[in-house]
């Protein structure tokens, strides 16, 4: 019930059968329905874009400590509007009050690193556990209170869906499209003080301002997402998305583009969720949603994915061993060794056999015409990088074995003939074959 009697009926209705669902999914589940989804979408897109910005620059932390002393923002809030007389329950006072003490909470954290000689980290953790101490003290307050109206508060902490209006739906769309558009606007300050402040404040650009209104927009965001997803759990939308979308990319704009589509999947994917279950909290369903697009992403991305970046060790363990292989039996056709390399294991004598560089013969293996040229091209790397760290890094020849073998797999075309030049110039060379040391 609304002050003065007026009831409110939540957005989201149960749904029980499969043709319901398949509506929600593809926006057909009524006017009420889509409001709520296309709302939480619309947020998690403009979360996705400013918390690029702000993981960039390493304001994480700082936006959870903001979504924690939001609470007594909103407690205060409720209790001074209807002292008043107006509804305690208006989502625009509620969202004022939270981003009062929210800005007043990153300002007190400033003032302990100013004055003080706290580490980041701890001024965080004495505001995050004070402000939100407070609201809660405060929202007991509130839950005590005669006004009869303060059912739905604690729904802040956690946040709750199903308990949005119509116009709540549509103010937090509003806002994410406005963060968004000015994060947009923004874009070339926000990269250059992300990611070279001292060149930004060398040429002139006030850092302060530009820092300010990323802030800004970090409590525009957290404030608009308290009903949907919660002050504790808002903070996930500012840091998933984009710290998902990293493993994609190294490219700032594909970045924030990525980090957009996964915080609007998120919140699309979380509140449509949420009206098929609507006994599900919204919230917690929606970062959910969203650390399972991370995992996705931390497993599955082609460059940084952890799938993938394995089986590059793996692979350059193989041309490793396989280098060490083929080295060793060309320095035992030339003389100069008598033993075959330890990583010479059957299965990748058995591999190397298929690729036609090695052969069995009755004296044992041997080297085919390819692999031949395979072995000398990789003694020769080994000789070229040795000598060069000799004569330019002044290291002992007893010395170098190790750092040889780390690098003589990964010479390309263009540093060997830049290791020749250089060994060249003070009169080394190094045959194309050779048995003997230089």
């Amino acid at each position: 019930m609304r002050p003065g009697g007026t009831s409110v009926q939540p957005l989201i209705e149960p749904i029980d059968n499969a043709s319901e669902i398949v509506k929600v999914l593809t926006l057909h589940g009524g006017f009420n329905t889509n409001a709520v989804i296309l709302g939480t979408t619309l947020l998690g897109i403009a979360a996705g874009v400013i918390g690029a910005f702000a993981l960039l620059r390493k304001r994480s932390l700082t936006a959870d400590a903001l979504s924690h002393a939001t609470l007594p923002g909103i407690a205060g809030a409720f209790l001074i509007a209807t002292a008043l007389g107006y509804s305690g329950r208006s989502m625009p006072v509620l969202m004022l009050g939270a981003a009062i003490t929210g800005v007043i909470g990153v300002a007190c954290i400033h003032l302990i690193l100013q004055h003080t000689r706290l580490k980041e980290d701890a001024a965080i953790g004495i505001v995050l556990s004070v402000f939100f101490g407070i609201g809660i003290v405060l929202l007991s307050v509130v839950q005590t209170s005669k006004t009869g109206s303060a059912a739905g508060i604690n729904h802040y902490i956690y946040g709750q869906t199903a308990a949005m209006t119509r116009s709540d739906a549509y103010l937090m769309g509003t806002i994410g499209v406005i963060a968004s558009l000015i994060a947009l606007v923004m874009l070339k300050e926000f990269m250059v003080v992300c990611f070279n402040e001292g060149f930004a404040r060398s040429t002139g650009m006030p850092v302060w301002l530009i820092d300010s209104i990323l802030l800004g927009l970090v409590v525009l965001i957290t404030v608009s997402g308290l009903q949907a997803v919660g002050l504790i759990l808002i903070v996930a939308m500012l840091i998933i998305p984009p710290a998902a979308a990293r493993f994609w990319t190294d490219r700032l704009w594909r970045l924030v583009l990525i980090s957009a589509f996964i915080g609007g999947l998120s919140g699309y994917g979380g509140a449509a969720i949420s009206a098929i279950f609507p006994r599900k909290p919204a919230g917690s369903v929606i970062v959910l949603v969203a650390g399972s697009l991370f995992l996705v992403s931390m497993l599955l991305a082609p460059t940084r994915g952890v799938l993938a970046d394995t089986a590059r060790r793996i692979r350059l363990r193989l041309l490793i061993a396989r280098d060490h292989v083929l080295e060793s039996l060309y320095e035992i056709e030339l003389g100069i060794a008598n033993s075959m390399h330890p990583h010479a294991s059957w299965w990748l004598i058995r591999l190397m056999s298929l690729r036609g560089w090695i052969k069995q013969d009755p004296h044992g293996l041997v080297l085919s015409e390819s692999g031949r040229e395979q072995g000398k091209r990789i003694h020769r790397n080994h000789r070229l990088w040795e000598q060069y760290l000799v004569s330019y890094a002044d290291i002992a020849p007893t010395h170098v074995d190790w750092s040889v073998d780390q690098v003589e797999h990964v010479l390309s075309d263009e540093l060997i003939a830049d290791l020749e030049a250089a060994l060249l110039e003070r009169g080394i060379s190094i045959p194309a074959s050779n048995g003997g040391r230089a």
